[in-house]
C-alpha cells in the first residue's frame, strides 16, 4: 500500500490506468460492452475497503457512463451510486448529472430533479450541452434556471 492517503501502489495504478485507457478508447468508438469490460477489469484491482481510493471515483464514472451510453439505464446506477461515496464523489457535477438521468429515466423524478440540480449547480448549463435536451427542459419544469 501506498503512503499516501488514497494513492494505489504505481503497479496497480498503472494496470488500472491501461484498462481505463482501453475503455475510453472503446467507449469513444460507441463499443460500450467492450468498454464495460475494460472498465470492469480496473474495478477488480482495486483493493477493499473499495471506496478509499481517488482511482474508484472515476472507474465508477466511467463504468456508469459507458453503461448509460450503451442503454444499460439501470445498470448504471449502482456504480453511480457507489461512487457517490469515493474521494469526490459527492459534489462531482458529471456524477450528479448521469445519476439525476437514470433516476429519471426509472420515473424517480423528484431524486432525478435533485440529482439533476446539483449537476447543474456545479457543472452549469454547460454540463447539459451535450445530453438530450429533455433533461434540462425537465429541470427547468423543478427550478427556476
Amino acid at each position: 500500500m501506498s503512503d499516501t492517503p488514497n494513492e494505489l501502489p504505481p503497479d496497480v495504478h498503472e494496470a488500472i490506468q491501461a484498462h481505463c485507457a482501453e475503455g475510453d478508447a472503446l467507449a469513444a468508438s460507441g463499443q460500450y460492452e467492450a468498454a464495460i469490460g475494460q472498465y470492469n477489469a480496473a474495478w477488480a484491482l482495486v483493493p477493499t475497503p473499495r471506496n478509499d481510493w481517488n482511482a474508484s471515483t472515476w472507474i465508477l464514472a466511467a463504468l456508469g457512463d459507458a453503461f448509460f451510453l450503451g442503454g444499460h439505464i439501470d445498470a448504471a446506477r449502482k456504480p453511480l451510486e457507489f461512487a457517490m461515496t469515493c474521494p469526490g464523489g459527492l459534489g462531482n457535477p458529471f456524477l450528479h448529472l448521469r445519476l439525476g438521468q437514470v433516476l429519471f429515466e426509472a420515473g424517480e423524478l423528484d431524486a432525478a430533479a435533485d440529482e439533476l440540480m446539483r449537476g447543474y449547480m456545479g457543472g452549469g448549463p454547460e454540463i447539459f450541452a451535450n445530453e438530450d435536451p429533455r433533461y434540462l427542459e425537465f429541470l427547468g419544469t423543478r427550478a427556476n434556471l
